[in-house]
């Protein structure tokens, strides 16, 4: 089957990648990781013994970063509905996190069930109709934010990738009603074209 032009200047941009090729000498699953080392420098959302839950884990990158920054006294719980190789320090639980049984197992992971920062990398697999991936990205952004306000506990934060477009403009006004302080950031490791940005919530209020 041929690949369409999208699909091949995709592959070359992938390849041609500067962050694809530091990952693997670095030994990082995925280019995604410098994203999150960037906010991490910038915004030192990770300290040593925290509680996290990175939702829509696999490769691992993101785990790879947040678990270098907890330490070994910090908690660090992965899902992902596709599996993922083990990673050091890393508990990871495969299924749907809107699943009861996936959620209960999320949280019996983690210490007292306190979690302070849930961070989430998803996006939907792109079909290439802009308006259609879209709303498939807005849905899981929104799920994972239902998530974060569920288990949050006060005080808590909440990184999370979304893509600027239709429904971008409330999802930001629900997540400033939810944290004293909402950020908005573009790592330099995101490609130019893509319109994908992370909202970063610190100062969970419960209510």
């Amino acid at each position: 089957m041929s690949r369409s032009p999208s699909s091949n200047r995709w592959l070359q941009e992938h390849f041609d990648d500067s962050y694809v090729k530091l990952a693997k000498e670095k030994g990082y699953r995925s280019r995604a990781c410098f994203k999150l080392l960037e906010i991490q420098k910038k915004d030192r959302i990770f300290k040593r013994g925290m509680s996290v839950v990175d939702l829509g884990a696999a490769p691992g990158s993101w785990s790879q970063v947040a678990a270098q920054n907890l330490g070994s006294e910090g908690t660090l719980v992965a899902s992902d509905i596709l599996e993922m190789s083990p990673l050091p320090g890393v508990a990871f639980v495969e299924g749907d996190f809107t699943e009861d049984d996936v959620f209960n197992a999320l949280l019996s992971a983690i210490p007292g069930g306190d979690v302070d920062m849930v961070i989430s990398d998803m996006a939907p697999n792109m079909s290439g109709n802009r308006s259609l991936d879209q709303s498939r990205s807005m849905y899981l952004a929104e799920l994972a934010l239902d998530f974060a306000l569920t288990v949050l506990k006060p005080g808590g934060g909440f990184l999370v990738k979304v893509f600027q477009g239709e429904g971008f403009d409330n999802y930001r006004a629900s997540m400033k009603a939810g944290f004293d302080k909402l950020q908005t950031r573009k790592p330099e490791a995101s490609r130019p074209r893509s319109r994908e940005v992370y909202l970063l919530g610190t100062g969970f209020k419960r209510r």
